[in-house]
């Protein structure tokens, strides 16, 4: 090395990396790692040591490319700036595209039937989940689009199915109806309603067809039954 090398790097020793006791207890650094900190600042100044582009791969491939060089797919390099001044005009471009679609979609939906499922006391402190398991399935050969879902409280042995036309100006039959499981796993008559009551766990459509239900015992007991059911949508 060189006097002058040495003295070079004495002197950005001296600048950037004077001891600050007064700055020991203070959250942050306490010296400027000059290269590397101007990248992180968050600043729409140019950068006070830009990088030396030369001879790197990507910036010698756009420049002998026709159809890269101008093309709006690639997101503009700046490298007189930060990182953070980067980050705000990539932000800015990813909000303007998402903009457009977000008015378009929004105008477009709209509310079309209102059911009341139920109603709760305006004076308990905190509402209670009554909806549970909304499973959608849409039917794209009958265009239909159904919601399944379950009711707590009082009809844990039910399941309820919601039934729309993907077309809202046309309704269809039996728009919204309650299958009851209870007992009905009872293998004869002579059973007493409460010995064997089933509950809906979860339920799923399998196929445009059938519905697909996992049911369990009501009763406090151990070893409880579980049943896996295939019921047909008719």
């Amino acid at each position: 090395m060189t006097q002058k090398d040495i003295t070079f790097v004495a002197d950005f020793l001296t600048e950037h990396f004077n001891e600050a006791p007064e700055l020991y207890n203070r959250k942050g650094k306490y010296f400027n790692v000059e290269r590397v900190g101007q990248y992180l600042k968050d600043e729409d100044d140019d950068l006070v040591s830009p990088p030396n582009t030369e001879g790197n791969q990507w910036f010698n491939f756009l420049k002998d490319s026709t159809h890269l060089k101008e093309s709006p797919l690639l997101f503009p390099y700046y490298p007189e700036k930060s990182l953070h001044f980067v980050k705000r005009q990539m932000e800015g471009v990813i909000d303007q595209c998402l903009q457009k679609p977000a008015d378009v979609i929004g105008k477009s939906v709209h509310q079309a039937v209102c059911m009341s499922l139920y109603k709760i006391s305006q004076s308990e402190d905190s509402t209670p989940q009554l909806f549970k398991l909304p499973f959608l399935w849409n039917d794209k050969t009958s265009n239909l689009h159904y919601v399944l879902f379950t009711m707590l409280e009082n009809s844990i042995s039910r399941i309820h199915i919601l039934r729309r036309h993907t077309d809202t100006s046309r309704s269809v039959s039996n728009g919204i109806l309650a299958v009851e499981f209870g007992n009905f796993l009872n293998n004869s008559i002579n059973e007493s309603s409460d010995s064997r009551c089933y509950s809906c766990l979860d339920a799923h459509f399998y196929d445009d067809e059938t519905v697909t239900v996992v049911l369990k015992e009501s009763v406090q007991q151990e070893g409880k039954e579980r049943v896996l059911a295939q019921l047909p949508l008719s």
